[in-house]
């Protein structure tokens, strides 16, 4: 069961993460004023994907809180940093963003410490 809850927090927050990161930036600046928030709730409202997000990391949570029941946190936070390794992958090969050798090693440096804590 760990590794099935963990499977879904961190697939679950990758794909919303990814789905939100995709609308918000076609859905261009919003402005930090009350016309603003007001213009990113009709984005979310008429973009399903942002909506899609929305679900994706509310079961990301639940699965997260359910898995902390279950194992200690000192296992749950760090191997659900695979979110970051999935994220950088997809944010270069999906979103097309530049990734450059910091990040990549610093995913990497994350990829090891998973590997280290879930032996």
């Amino acid at each position: 069961m760990r590794w099935t809850l963990l499977t879904v927090v961190v697939v679950t927050a990758v794909i919303g993460d990814l789905l939100q990161s995709r609308e918000m930036k076609l859905a261009g600046q919003a402005g930090e004023s009350l016309e603003g928030i007001q213009a990113v709730l009709r984005t979310i409202w008429r973009r399903r994907a942002l909506l899609a997000s929305i679900g994706c990391m509310a079961v990301s949570f639940f699965a997260f809180l359910a898995l902390v029941q279950r194992e200690p946190l000192s296992f749950v936070v760090p191997a659900s940093a695979a979110t970051f390794v999935l994220e950088t992958l997809l944010a270069r090969f999906v979103l097309h963003e530049r990734v450059d050798g910091r990040r990549a090693a610093g995913a990497i440096f994350v990829l090891a410490g998973i590997v280290l804590i879930a032996r």
